[in-house]
């Protein structure tokens, strides 16, 4: 374990005679270490320094950025085979890997660590069936977000399917389906053909009664905004909630004030329901916007 009082940050230390077996050596089996070679006297190090640290913070501890000071600790700098300055070296399990010398770029750094830190869709998977564990309104909505930025990156057939999963379970037919269909035939095995076979059969259960005696009534009163009322709000709570919305926006459009505000507050109401972040309730949200602006 490194020794806290001898670290900046969680993220970045400042290696010493004390801690540098622990800071090189025993953190790289736990994730990569970047250590990086300085002198205080060298304007390009001290810049380099400020753009590493800033990145470390960023990172969040995907890395350990190790500073060796080599003013102070040139003998552990020349065992690693450091001959200029600044020099920045990966390393893993112990070993030195991979490495940049001179002055760099953000983009030279970062394409450097690229190589060893996982990608960005794995993280937002891992945070997403955190999110998904909570049952949270809100955090469902996050997760859906997260999910999907995860698909778009890795067009992992798994990451599709939990998509898919999350849509059926929470009434979103259309989507489910959609996600499914993005799979490959290849891919499509027993988790994906348990979901499709879900979706058949909440597609065979219709609507609960109670909703068909509303659309009836509406269907032969469509200026009754009482009933217009009833049935989003049965439609939201059977998780139709797209219908809901698309039955309640046009009165809207047409008055916004409509039922002295009450269709407005049952439009907000399940738009709230959605979740911040869910992209069908963004969607309506910023159509209700463009009504009151």
């Amino acid at each position: 374990m490194i020794n806290q009082a001898n670290a900046s940050t969680e993220f970045i230390v400042e290696v010493s005679m004390a801690n540098a077996q622990a800071a090189l050596i025993e953190a790289s089996v736990e994730r990569p270490v970047l250590a990086f070679f300085w002198s205080q006297r060298s304007e390009i190090c001290v810049v380099l320094k400020s753009l590493l640290e800033k990145m470390a913070q960023e990172k969040a501890g995907k890395f350990l950025l190790a500073n060796v000071n080599t003013d102070e600790l040139s003998g552990i700098a020349s065992q690693l085979g450091v001959q200029t300055l600044p020099t920045l070296m990966v390393m893993q399990q112990g070993q030195p890997v991979d490495g940049l010398v001179g002055e760099q770029t953000e983009a030279s750094v970062r394409a450097l660590l690229d190589k060893f830190l996982p990608p960005q869709w794995q993280e937002d998977l891992a945070t997403a069936k955190s999110l998904l564990a909570t049952e949270d309104v809100n955090d469902q909505a996050r997760a859906i977000a997260l999910l999907k930025d995860a698909w778009a990156e890795s067009k992992q057939s798994s990451v599709a399917v939990l998509l898919a999963e999350i849509y059926l379970n929470s009434g979103r037919l259309d989507d489910c389906e959609s996600q499914l269909k993005v799979v490959p035939l290849q891919d499509r095995q027993s988790a994906w053909l348990q979901i499709e076979a879900k979706l058949q059969l909440k597609r065979e259960a219709g609507k609960a009664p109670e909703i068909l005696a509303l659309e009836q009534a509406f269907a032969a009163t469509p200026d009754d905004l009482a009933i217009a009322q009833q049935l989003a709000v049965a439609l939201a709570q059977d998780k139709h909630h797209q219908e809901a919305l698309e039955l309640l926006f046009p009165i809207l459009k047409k008055n916004l004030g409509a039922a002295d505000g009450a269709v407005r507050k049952t439009f907000q109401d399940i738009l709230a329901s959605l979740g911040k972040g869910d992209p069908l309730a963004v969607t309506f949200q910023r159509q209700l916007y463009a009504l009151i602006y």
